[in-house]
C-alpha cells in the first residue's frame, strides 16, 4: 500500500472498532417484531404475503418452519429482502456521544497529493470517516493509480474548484457548494484546478 493510498485512514478508523458476538436470532420473534413496525394485524400481514393467517401465526410462534418459498412472501409481504428477515435490527439506544472539531484541528495526515484532518478522531467504533481534506494534487499523473476501498463517499467542495476523476464518468469540474456521492470501490481521484490549494469535506462509510 502507497504512502498516497487514503484506505491507511480507514485501515486506522476500523482497527479503533470492537467485535461484539450476535446473540442467535429467533425468526417468529423477529417476523411478528417487523409485522408489529407495520401496526400490521396477523390478517393484514398474511394478505400482503399471500399465505394462511395460521401458517403466518405458526411462524410467529414457533410451532413450523418456513420453507424457502414462504420466507420470500414474508419478505416481500413486509418489503424487504430474505436475509433482513435474519438481521436482528439495532439496539435502541441513546449513546450520547459527540465530538467537537474547532477550525484547525483534527488529526493531521499529510501525502503526497492530499492533506487530511481526519475529524472526530477520539471516537471509536464510527460508522463514518469524515475528514477535511487540501487537495495538493494538480494533475492524474501524481497518482500511483486509481484510489480504490470498501463503502460509500460523500465529497462537498469547501474552497476552490476541483476535478472529480472517476473509472465509469467523464471528469467533472466542480466549485464551492458542489458535491458528489458515489461508490468508493469505484476508482476516484480529485486534483485542484484553482490557483490555490481547494479544500473540500470528505465522509467515507466504513461498511
Amino acid at each position: 500500500m502507497s504512502e498516497s493510498d487514503p484506505r491507511k485512514l480507514i485501515r486506522i478508523a476500523r482497527e479503533t472498532g470492537e467485535d461484539i458476538g450476535a446473540e442467535p436470532l429467533d425468526l417468529g420473534t423477529r417476523v411478528r417484531e417487523l409485522r408489529r413496525e407495520r401496526d400490521w394485524t396477523l390478517e393484514q400481514a398474511a394478505v400482503k404475503a399471500g399465505m394462511a393467517r395460521s401458517t403466518l401465526s405458526k411462524i410467529e410462534n414457533g410451532q413450523m418452519s418456513p420453507t424457502y418459498d414462504a420466507l420470500k412472501k414474508l419478505a416481500t409481504g413486509l418489503g424487504i429482502s430474505v436475509p433482513q428477515l435474519f438481521t436482528p435490527p439495532k439496539a435502541q439506544q441513546v449513546m450520547g456521544r459527540m465530538a467537537v472539531d474547532r477550525e484547525g484541528e483534527g488529526q493531521a495526515y499529510a501525502t503526497a497529493t492530499y492533506e487530511h484532518d481526519l475529524l472526530a478522531a477520539n471516537l471509536t467504533r464510527k460508522q463514518m470517516l469524515p475528514y477535511r481534506a487540501r487537495i495538493r494534487a494538480r494533475s492524474m499523473e501524481e497518482f500511483d493509480g486509481w484510489v480504490r476501498h470498501d463503502g460509500e463517499e460523500f465529497l462537498y467542495v469547501l474552497t476552490g474548484v476541483i476535478k472529480l476523476y472517476t473509472e465509469f464518468y467523464e471528469p467533472v469540474e466542480m466549485r464551492r457548494g458542489d458535491s458528489a456521492y458515489y461508490d468508493a470501490s469505484m476508482g476516484h481521484n480529485v486534483i485542484s484546478v484553482s490557483p490555490e490549494d481547494a479544500t473540500i469535506l470528505w465522509v467515507t462509510s466504513l461498511s
